[in-house]
This record gives C-alpha cells, sequence and structure tokens, in this order.
C-alpha cells in the first residue's frame, strides 16, 4: 500500500501543476475548479493509503523480495449453478423496457426481481443449525 500511497501523491502533483497551467493558459473557471478538486482527491487517497500502509502488517506488494504467490489467497466461492442471476436479467430488463413502452409494465418485473433477488440472498440457506 506504501507503492499505491506515493503513486497517489506524485499524482496529486501532477494534477495540481496541470491545474494551474490549465486555469492560467484557458481562463476557464469549470475545467480549473474541476482539476483543483481532481488534485484535492489524489491527495485523500494518496493520504489514506500512506496512513493505513503504516498501521499494518508489511504487505508482499511492498515486499521487494516476494513472489506473486506471496499474496495468493481464497478467490471465492461462485455458484455452479444458479437460476437467480437469469430472473434478475429477465426482470430488470423488463423493468427497463418499461420506460420504453409503460409504466405499467414495472407490475409485472418488479415480482420477477423480488424472487430473484430473493432467492439468490437465501441460496445456500438451510435452515437454522439444531444440533445444540
Amino acid at each position: 500500500m506504501k507503492v499505491q500511497g506515493r503513486m497517489f501523491m506524485w499524482l496529486a502533483v501532477f494534477v495540481l501543476v496541470m491545474a494551474i497551467v490549465y486555469g492560467v493558459w484557458s481562463k476557464e473557471a469549470a475545467g480549473t475548479t474541476a482539476l483543483f478538486m481532481a488534485f484535492g482527491l489524489c491527495i485523500m487517497v494518496g493520504f489514506y493509503l500512506g496512513f493505513t500502509a503504516r498501521r499494518i502488517d508489511t504487505l508482499a506488494q511492498d515486499n521487494k523480495e516476494a513472489d506473486v504467490a506471496d499474496e495468493a489467497g481464497e478467490v471465492g466461492f461462485f455458484s455452479p449453478h444458479s437460476w437467480q442471476p437469469l430472473a434478475l436479467g429477465v426482470g430488470g430488463a423488463l423493468a427497463f423496457l418499461s420506460i420504453a413502452i409503460g409504466w405499467w409494465l414495472l407490475y409485472f418485473s418488479a415480482p420477477i426481481i423480488m424472487i430473484g433477488l430473493y432467492g439468490w440472498v437465501f441460496e445456500y440457506y438451510r435452515g437454522e443449525d439444531r444440533t445444540q
């Protein structure tokens, strides 16, 4: 995280220089303000990354001797089969289609979206554990 913090700080310096050059050269207020706000955002992100990097253990990305496999971890759990994204996709397509056809179509798409969302949230829920 130290490297990313330094990168954002250098990006902030670059954006500040470009904001000054743009403001002097173009005399346009909106773009100059946007560049100065981008400078502020870069400072905030860079400060946060640098501040956090000092308080956590050294990560593999900060170690010059590290391998790629040192930072590897669990990728996550991916459901082998699920019909819920299909229901959400159909419901979402009907909801967006209701803008073109008519708002009455939302009455049909909302239950499909709710069923798909409920099914996706509780897909692997098997009830309370009653082993105690």
